[in-house]
């Protein structure tokens, strides 16, 4: 199977300074747990399901307000945790079914439904229940009948496969321990000619620790940011074609990248 990836120019964001050591948002106790698969999962959905809940989500947003132009925005929705436009470049086409991985209040799936329109169908699967329910509730406020949100694990998807034509999500993977599995999953549950367009944090290379800490500071409390050439090798292994980056932005002072990948299912 040939793969390609595309090297497109790398711009830099303006993004604050980095978090200080007595306001970045882990702890101890956080560093400790990355080095646990388990503890690490436990500590994302208590975060996560704290900033459903209206807990601080770090105070900082990789992309700023790059939302404000964009069809289908909800800011009820937008709680400041993406790092891409992933929508953007999914090449979505109405009538189709999307699922939204780590959909969060549901912010990339309702800007997905603005394009798919009624005929389609639009998946959020979210392992807080917090989210899931602060989705749920903004979907019924909107009136949208084909947005569903569903509990559920990434690495162990509740859907049947071959059951969607695209996969998108905002990163999120980063925050998986098992990548290789999320991978195998996407796959899964894609359709023959399916694709995906996922934006994620990748690091530049190697980072001592006390400079990986700060940048999961950064980035929003992300516990299992890789390398981008490794990230990329996952993908391909999992059997993706026509691998793309199609948007590469640097962050968190030149240690770290935020892109959005696509790939298809043969």
């Amino acid at each position: 199977m040939t793969t390609t990836t595309c090297c497109v120019p790398t711009e830099t964001m303006a993004v604050p300074s980095l978090p200080d050591q007595n306001t970045r948002c882990p702890s101890e106790a956080w560093d400790a747990a990355s080095r646990d698969a388990g503890a690490v999962k436990a500590a994302v959905h208590e975060k996560y399901s704290q900033i459903a809940a209206g807990g601080d989500s770090c105070g900082y947003s990789m992309i700023g307000d790059a939302y404000g132009d964009v069809d289908g925005y909800v800011a009820e929705a937008d709680l400041g945790l993406g790092c891409g436009l992933p929508v953007e470049h999914a090449g979505l086409n109405p009538g189709q079914t999307v699922l939204d991985l780590g959909s969060g209040a549901g912010l990339d799936a309702f800007v997905a439904r603005q394009v798919i329109g009624d005929r389609g169908e639009i998946i959020g699967l979210d392992f807080s229940e917090a989210m899931v329910a602060k989705a749920r509730s903004n979907a019924q406020r909107l009136g949208f009948r084909n947005v569903r949100f569903a509990l559920g694990d990434i690495e162990q998807m509740p859907l049947p496969s071959a059951s969607v034509d695209v996969v998108i999500s905002n990163c999120v993977l980063n925050l998986v321990p098992d990548k290789r599995r999320a991978f195998e999953e996407v796959y899964r549950v894609l359709r023959s000619g399916g694709h995906f367009a996922i934006s994620d944090v990748v690091l530049t290379g190697p980072l001592p620790d006390a400079l990986r800490r700060s940048v999961e500071a950064y980035v929003g409390c992300v516990a299992g940011a890789m390398e981008r050439d490794a990230y990329l090798h996952l993908i391909r292994a999992a059997g993706f074609g026509a691998v793309q980056v199609v948007v590469e932005r640097r962050i968190a002072a030149a240690a770290a990248l935020s892109i959005t990948v696509r790939g298809e299912k043969p």
